[in-house]
């Protein structure tokens, strides 16, 4: 789901406007209307409810958040679950050059925070946790006329077969693709990287796969599950997305990320996660001071 910066903003400003009118209205009536509790807790979700939480989300995690995740979310805290999925290295260069704005930042390898790090970078991050890894893959159509093959011979020697397609994405702009690259060059498979008509964006191998327009594609063993394609293993390559979390520096919503990755990395993201197909890291991993990290997060990030 792709959302307006503008338009958000501009609803949010007219909800906080209704919210004071109604405010006011009691007042003078001669009424109250209070609430307490913790993240997650039915009064902090009527306080939460109407602000949406802007997650920008690997797009490997596209069907788990929009699907799964997210509407469990809003169903459990009363908060709005707004996100967009795409390649990790892209929604940091938009972060960083301030056309996209959010609470909550998703990558899928840890390359993509550090380019939010740092006064150079814009300080756009001090903390991230990585919660969850997930192996690298070959995703075929299992009516393509080079199934067969995959299953039964070196993936290196099919894929380099004549007429055979194969989807990737860009490594520019997503880390998947910079782990296919070091795969194809593992198996000295180097030159094909060159092939720029294999390169598609993150949100669109699936269905192209799917399609029928092309016979295998490197995904997350993630992706796979979700959409029951059918894989093999990599090996002799060995390489794995590691799913980071972080809430970004000055969030226009702190309340509503805090409580979005306390649901992340409760128990009942955790069992989302798994059931995805996701290896989940316990504890997640904390990178940076622990100052850093909000004070409600301590007890699940440290």
């Amino acid at each position: 789901m792709r959302f307006s910066v503008t338009a958000r903003w501009a609803r949010r400003w007219w909800g906080s406007a209704l919210a004071v009118g109604v405010v006011v209205s009691l007042a003078g009536c001669g009424g109250s209307n209070t609430t307490t509790g913790t993240p997650g807790s039915t009064a902090a979700s009527r306080s939460g409810a109407g602000q949406p939480v802007a997650v920008l989300y690997a797009g490997s995690l596209v069907n788990l958040m929009e699907h799964n995740l997210g509407p469990k979310f809003d169903a459990a805290t009363g908060y709005t679950f707004q996100g967009e999925g795409t390649g990790s290295s892209e929604l940091a260069n938009e972060i960083k050059g301030k056309t996209k704005r959010a609470d909550v930042f998703i990558s899928a390898s840890p390359s993509a925070d550090a380019t939010l790090e740092g006064a150079a970078n814009g300080n756009w991050l001090s903390w991230y946790a990585t919660f969850a890894t997930a192996p690298l893959v070959l995703g075929y159509n299992p009516h393509s006329r080079f199934a067969a093959d995959l299953k039964s011979k070196p993936w290196p020697a099919v894929i380099s077969e004549p007429g055979f397609r194969l989807g990737r994405t860009d490594p520019k702009l997503d880390p998947k693709g910079q782990l296919t690259v070091q795969a194809l060059q593992q198996v000295g498979l180097g030159p094909m990287v060159d092939n720029a008509s294999q390169v598609f964006p993150e949100q669109d191998l699936v269905g192209r796969l799917e399609a029928g327009q092309l016979d295998a594609g490197f995904f997350y063993s993630n992706e796979a599950v979700e959409q029951h394609i059918p894989t093999i293993s990599l090996s002799p390559v060995d390489l794995s997305a590691s799913y980071t979390v972080t809430v970004l520096n000055q969030p226009p919503d702190q309340a509503g990320a805090i409580a979005f990755v306390t649901y992340l990395l409760g128990d009942q993201g955790v069992t989302l996660l798994k059931q995805d197909g996701l290896t989940v890291l316990s504890p997640p991993k904390r990178s940076g001071p622990a100052s850093a990290v909000p004070a409600q997060l301590h007890p699940t990030i440290g």
